[in-house]
C-alpha cells in the first residue's frame, strides 16, 4: 500500500493533542514512503498531516473542490493538486487513488467521509484497509453507536470487520502491514 488517504477535521479549535498527533502521523507516513492523498486545507488536523508530511519531503496530493480557491483555505506546498467541480467528485478522486483510508479526528465531514468509504467497502467497491485513528477515545461514542446499531439488528456484526480501530500511531502501521482484506456481502 504505497497510497493512503487521510482524512480530518479543518477545525483550528480543537485541542492541540489532535493537531500534534495528526502532523506526526505525517511525518511517519513519509517516513514510510507513503504517498498521501487529503482533502488540500491548510487547518486543523488535514493542515497538520500536510505539515507533516512536506516537512519530511514525502509526496502530498491534495484534492479540492474548485471553489475552494478563493476560500484561502488550500495549502501551498502540496506535491499536487488536484481541482475538480464539486465535493462529490473530490471524495471519489480520494476513493478511487488511494489504497488505504485512515480516519483522523474530524466532524461532519470526516463522518461523512468515513461512511462512505465503508459504505463503499460493505457493498464490494473496494476492500482497502479503513482504519479509524483513536486519538483519545475521540471515536469511542462513533464506535458504541456502531455496536447499538448491531445489537439492534440494524447492521450484521461483520462490519465491525470492515474496519479497525487504532489508538496509536504505531497501531496504524502495525494494522496496514498485517491488513488482510475481508470481502463481506450484506446481502448473504
Amino acid at each position: 500500500m504505497q497510497t493512503v488517504c487521510v482524512f480530518g477535521s479543518s477545525s483550528e479549535t480543537i485541542d492541540r493533542e489532535f493537531l500534534d498527533s495528526a502532523e506526526s502521523l505525517g511525518r511517519a507516513l513519509a517516513k514510510h514512503g507513503k504517498k498521501v492523498i487529503f482533502g488540500a486545507g491548510r487547518y486543523g488536523v488535514m493542515g497538520a498531516v500536510a505539515r507533516g508530511v512536506t516537512a519530511e519531503k514525502g509526496t502530498l496530493i491534495g484534492v479540492s473542490p474548485r471553489f475552494f480557491i478563493d476560500m484561502n483555505v488550500l495549502v501551498e506546498n502540496a506535491s499536487e493538486m488536484v481541482y475538480t467541480d464539486t465535493m462529490r467528485e473530490r471524495k471519489a478522486y480520494m476513493e478511487d487513488n488511494s489504497e488505504a483510508f485512515i480516519i483522523c479526528a474530524g466532524g461532519i465531514g470526516t463522518f461523512e467521509e468515513f461512511f462512505e468509504v465503508l459504505t463503499l467497502k460493505q457493498l464490494g467497491r473496494h476492500s482497502n484497509p479503513i482504519i479509524i485513528y483513536n486519538c483519545m477515545g475521540y471515536y469511542n461514542d462513533l464506535i458504541s453507536m456502531m455496536n447499538a446499531s448491531i445489537s439492534k439488528g440494524f447492521m450484521s456484526e461483520k462490519i465491525n470487520k470492515l474496519y479497525s480501530v487504532a489508538d496509536t500511531e504505531e497501531e496504524i502501521f502495525k494494522q496496514l502491514e498485517e491488513y488482510e482484506a475481508f470481502l463481506y456481502n450484506k446481502y448473504e
